[in-house]
């Protein structure tokens, strides 16, 4: 129990971004003490924990958790911008959420064996890419036309998606393979529609890729490419669009953004892609935005219907309820609601 506690004080410190020292200060003891507390030779007692969980904001079973995961590999898009305390607490956070996700996943018997059928698939440029987009969209049965909802499908093909609603705004998302076996995408809940699209499928480019050595600038290319060439196929690119051309109107960025759920400037840059539009026209085009802020503020506007929300985890937490594998306060804590709220919800079923 001791190392137990140990592992889940110091998991929390980090999640907070806080220093031993300032951990020591909120809750008074020495900081040599803390270092006790998270090496396991020194086990807090009820008043302290309690000063722990309120400082952490975590319920007190937090720290008595014995389930246990281990992330792995992951890189931030943005290194430079996203300190490297900020990192740590973001892992510690997603931690707690996919401890509550496969735990709930272990009590209702569900077990899933996720396959990378382009892991094998070596990807030496850019138009490898296009390549592989159309064999994975052939294999989950998806054919090339518009994908409604980006979440549904990657949830249907057993790679859990986690929604941070408190993320840095520095932040777009992330990738990785938890305990070596279950695929994850993180991404930020507060992005619009079509920018979580393309997140969404960026970082499945990440995870599922078999990408060269390279500079991760340029790995970040391929991972764009991914996700413009899943949204919006090129052979389809050229069918709504023809050949080239000097002109597109508004009206036809705005039909196609609706239809595929992609931005106007991706939608620009596939159609320099498909070579439909020259580069010059691609310059021109952000001219444009930078010298018309009423252009540029129509060009920005979301207007995909479909909101791109995950409930897939909301959905075991109600349905290990009512086959009464877990109490109504357990399933307030797993889903952060009240009470009241969980009873009404398991009311209407």
């Amino acid at each position: 129990m001791e190392s137990i506690i140990a592992y889940r004080v110091k998991n929390a410190r980090k999640l907070r971004c806080l220093s031993q020292q300032e951990v020591a200060d909120e809750i008074g003891v020495s900081k040599q003490m803390i270092s006790k507390y998270e090496k396991g030779l020194s086990t807090p007692d009820s008043s302290k924990l309690i000063k722990l969980s309120k400082l952490f904001n975590l319920k007190i079973d937090y720290f008595f958790k014995s389930y246990k995961i281990e992330l792995g590999e992951v890189n931030f898009r943005k290194k430079s911008r996203f300190s490297k305390r900020k990192q740590e607490g973001l892992k510690e956070l997603i931690k707690i959420k996919l401890e509550n996700y496969l735990w709930l996943e272990e009590i209702l018997s569900i077990d899933y064996s996720f396959e990378n059928i382009i892991q094998s698939d070596k990807i030496n440029s850019l138009k490898d890419i296009e390549r592989t987009v159309l064999k994975l969209r052939k294999y989950w049965d998806i054919g090339i036309d518009p994908i409604h909802n980006i979440v549904q499908l990657l949830e249907d093909k057993e790679i859990k998606i986690i929604e941070l609603e408190d993320a840095d705004e520095k932040f777009d998302g992330l990738a990785c393979f938890v305990n070596n076996k279950y695929p994850i995408i993180v991404i930020n809940k507060k992005f619009p529609v079509e920018r979580k699209r393309f997140t969404l499928l960026h970082e499945l480019g990440h995870l599922l890729l078999n990408l060269p050595d390279c500079e991760a600038s340029i790995e970040e290319q391929y991972c764009n490419k991914f996700a413009a060439e899943f949204l919006f196929p090129k052979k389809i690119v050229i069918e709504e669009f023809g050949g080239a051309r000097n002109h597109i109107t508004l009206p036809e960025f705005i039909a196609t953004q609706k239809k595929y759920g992609i931005s106007i400037q991706a939608i620009v840059y596939r159609l320099v892609d498909a070579k439909i539009l020259s580069q010059e026209k691609q310059k021109q085009f952000y001219q444009k935005l930078n010298f018309n802020p009423s252009l540029k503020k129509e060009i920005n506007n979301s207007r995909f219907e479909t909101p791109e929300l995950s409930n897939r985890y909301e959905r075991l937490v109600y349905r290990a309820l009512s086959e009464e594998n877990i109490s109504i306060s357990k399933a307030s804590s797993l889903l952060n609601e009240s009470l009241e709220s969980v009873r009404e919800n398991l009311a209407a079923i």
